[in-house]
């Protein structure tokens, strides 16, 4: 911790309670009068659990200033009393007063307020932390990604040479690699073999921040079909969920390597294909491209990426896709905002090449602090969500209807689905 905390040092943090903030009272409770009509009264305030939460991270602001690279601040200790009940749509204000300083323990005196009164006292403890350590200690709580950890993992940097990879060709010209995906036999399907050859070219990314931008594209007219439906077919259903999360991940993962991610998208973009897409920082596509969700026409929802999606086109589109499972064209696409800019099959690598070089012109730090803050802004929990759509897709994966859309895929022939 770097010097300069001491006892009296103060912050103060203010909220506009929103929906998330509240908690409706009453809103379960039904009661008649003798005339037969509801008579029940009920309020949305300003939760407790929010008032706290209000109150330690303006505890936390006060220590933020002098914590050293690696160290965090902890809760350890809350203990409050809630005065008064607080509107939605109000403006609430907690302050953090340190109290007392004994090694990394530091005691505060925390009090909220709303635009009328007190709402909050009491007092708080924060502990210093090494980040590592925590780090360390939730992996070994994590007994397997089904009901362990739900965020994306970082990814392990690897400095030394790229490790031979068979389902993707790279080709690096300075500071910009080219990521082909190699599998034209089949549309470019991600397969166990496609996600491992990501994996290891991710942690080697992890390890080259010299590399500062990453052009993927597929093999054959075609970005990729999604999912090998047939090698799916072929697994236990345990398989298919670890496969599941690791996909998850190595999309995820993106957000947060150094490198900005550019798609050049010709062909099909359709279901894990698609998502890949979206999880690029930067899509270009060819007026041929199509773009789509399909796996509801096979027996199962998506087994992740649904969030990615929604960020980028809108909740009603998002579900007009993955509910109906209809392709959408290029030109859709870039009005829906799933695409930033359309160029003729025959320009796209040049278009491509074009814009990478902008951005490399641009300061390194910048660039990478830009990614990381609007990918940030996003907030943690739409990140968790593939928790949730694995668990759907390994349900109806399990389905007649599932092993029905399997059949049908690989026999070419439209799904006869139980009624």
């Amino acid at each position: 911790m770097k010097d300069g905390l001491s006892v009296g040092h103060r912050a103060e943090l203010t909220w506009l309670v929103s929906s998330e903030h509240t908690i409706h009272l009453g809103a379960n409770r039904r009661g008649f009068g003798e005339t037969g009509h509801d008579t029940r009264r009920s309020a949305v305030v300003f939760s407790t659990p929010n008032m706290i939460l209000l109150m330690e991270r303006a505890a936390r602001k006060a220590i933020e200033p002098f914590l050293e690279l690696g160290e965090e601040s902890v809760g350890a200790q809350v203990h409050v009393d809630h005065l008064a009940a607080t509107p939605l749509g109000a403006q609430v204000t907690a302050f953090a007063q340190i109290t007392g300083i004994q090694g990394r323990s530091v005691d505060f005196d925390i009090t909220a307020f709303d635009e009328r009164e007190m709402i909050g006292k009491g007092t708080h403890r924060r502990m210093i932390v090494m980040t590592e350590k925590i780090a360390d200690r939730i992996l070994q709580k994590t007994p397997s990604q089904r009901f362990g950890t739900i965020l994306p993992m970082e990814t392990k940097a690897e400095s030394g040479e790229l490790a031979p990879l068979s389902t993707l060709e790279i080709k690096i010209e300075g500071p910009i690699a080219f990521v082909k995906l190699n599998r034209p036999e089949k549309k470019n399907a991600v397969n166990m073999q496609m996600t491992s050859d990501w994996e290891k070219l991710n942690a080697w990314l992890a390890g080259h921040a010299d590399i500062r931008i990453v052009i993927v594209y597929g093999a054959a007219d075609s970005f990729s079909s999604g999912d090998d439906v047939p090698e799916v077919g072929n697994l236990s259903l345990e398989d298919a969920r670890e496969l599941s999360y690791r996909q998850a991940k190595l999309y995820l993962s993106w957000e947060n390597l150094p490198q900005v991610f550019l798609a050049a998208i010709d062909g099909n973009a359709l279901g894990g294909g698609c998502v890949m897409a979206c999880a690029c920082d930067i899509r270009i596509a060819t007026f041929q491209a199509v773009f789509g969700m399909p796996e509801i026409k096979l027996g199962w929802p998506p087994g992740y990426g649904i969030a990615q999606l929604t960020a980028l086109v809108g909740k009603s589109r998002a579900m007009e896709m993955c509910i109906l499972g209809e392709t959408v064209s290029a030109q859709a696409a870039q009005a829906y905002g799933l695409v930033h800019r359309l160029v003729p099959r025959q320009q796209l690598m040049t278009s491509a090449m074009e814009l990478a070089a902008k951005l490399v012109a641009l300061p390194k730090m910048a660039l990478r602090e830009t990614k990381r803050l609007v990918h940030q802004d996003e907030g943690t929990q739409p990140k968790a969500t593939y928790v949730a759509d694995t668990a759907a897709y390994i349900e109806c994966l399990a389905t007649n209807d599932a092993k029905e859309g399997i059949a049908a895929f690989r026999e070419k022939r439209p799904p006869a689905f139980g009624k």
